[in-house]
């Protein structure tokens, strides 16, 4: 089933324009660097980028995959930045972080997925900000095992990789990647360092079921993943995969008081949220303990 475009009154956000907006927007437009808050067209731009925070997106902004629900642009990416950590950690270091969050596109022309990049990523913004607190959201790459051990080698703070949709979903809005793939992954960083936050986040509104979240987050839980984030899906273009429904505030408010039944850390559960929404705060929760919705 499809529903009408027309966004319900609780997906309304105010246009982006503040003075830290401006200032950050030009700050990457100097250093050259992609956020995945623009590419992907996140509707909290305003609000994130006006409290100083962004996700910057490494390795380029052409993604090698052609997921149905994304608005990254897909194609043939070309050479590899060698100079982009340095870049990403001084735009970190002029933004005084506390926390960053580093994401990338697919880069399934390289041989480690981009791996080195995030590693290095961590390792330059670690040098310049020794406090800062580092957020990886990694792709899948296809499996590696050698390339999450050498993202894993760079202690990210947390290290966060998306299911994003339930299993009988997942391979007509994912098709190049694999629901148990992503399970194995966050199961496998557990294992290489059982100290390590692991993090994941799931759309709704692509066809799903009520209880297919719910034993998707049950899935989650039994690779031992400590927090996650629910948002809606938004139809970037036409050309993407169908809207199926619109989940209510009270909807996402019962998604979240399931998942700290079923002991995530934190679950960050709403209309609005995204990857990276607020995850200094969930990062806390984690390392503090602490249950929260």
């Amino acid at each position: 089933m499809t529903v009408k475009r027309r966004l319900p009154p609780w997906l309304k956000v105010k246009a982006p324009g503040g003075p830290n907006y401006i200032e950050l927007r030009s700050m990457m437009r100097e250093g050259g660097l992609n956020t995945v808050c623009e590419e992907a067209r996140c509707p909290n731009i305003g609000e994130c980028w006006e409290r100083g925070t962004a996700t910057f997106m490494i390795l380029g902004d052409i993604c090698t995959r052609a997921c149905a629900y994304c608005a990254v642009a897909t194609g043939k990416p070309t050479g590899l930045d060698l100079g982009e950590p340095v870049r990403v950690a001084e735009a970190a270091e002029r933004m005084g972080l506390r926390y960053a969050v580093v994401t990338s596109v697919d880069r399934d022309d390289l041989p480690d997925g981009g791996a080195f990049i995030f590693a290095q990523t961590i390792s330059q913004i670690r040098k310049r900000l020794p406090s800062c607190k580092i957020e990886v959201l990694i792709p899948d790459f296809n499996g590696d095992e050698q390339a999450l051990a050498t993202v894993m080698a760079a202690k990210p703070s947390t290290l966060n990789h998306n299911i994003e949709t339930v299993r009988r979903v997942f391979r007509r809005v994912r098709p190049k990647g694999d629901f148990d793939q992503s399970l194995e992954l966050l199961a496998r960083a557990r294992s290489i360092d059982p100290s390590s936050v692991t993090k994941s986040g799931m759309m709704v509104g692509l066809g799903e079921t009520w209880d297919e979240i719910l034993d998707t987050m049950r899935d989650l839980r039994s690779v031992d993943c400590d927090l996650l984030t629910i948002g809606q899906y938004l139809r970037p273009t036409p050309k993407h995969v169908a809207l199926s429904k619109w989940y209510s505030p009270d909807e996402f408010d019962e998604l979240a008081r399931e998942g700290e039944a079923m002991g995530f850390k934190h679950v960050a559960s709403g209309p609005l949220v995204r990857s990276s929404y607020h995850a200094d705060e969930q990062h806390e929760a984690a390392t503090a303990g602490a249950v929260a919705v």
